[in-house]
């Protein structure tokens, strides 16, 4: 469904631009605009995500968090050594 919006530049300078930009890239401004606030809203989003981030950074700080790339090397470790612990239990039957 298409919806009509006007909107009205203040700055002719900004008008212009994006007037050119569009010729350049054989699309019309309203795409751009469009577009443009697609971006906007998706950053507004993730704006709002950055307090709980954040909440969630601190707490794994204060809980004594490791890296992820620590924590997968101790995995790995322990996976080999189910698998040698398998292989000697094959061996032994």
């Amino acid at each position: 469904m298409t919806k009509k919006m006007t909107v009205v530049f203040h700055d002719e300078e900004l008008y212009t631009e994006l007037k050119v930009e569009a010729a350049r890239r054989h699309t019309a401004a309203s795409k751009i605009i469009a577009d443009a606030v697609r971006e906007w809203l998706e950053s507004q989003e993730d704006a709002e995500l950055l307090p709980a981030i954040e909440a969630a950074r601190m707490e794994w700080k204060e809980k004594g968090g490791r890296p992820w790339d620590e924590v997968e090397h101790e995995a790995e470790k322990v996976i080999s050594e189910r698998e040698r612990a398998a292989e000697v239990k094959g061996v032994q039957a």
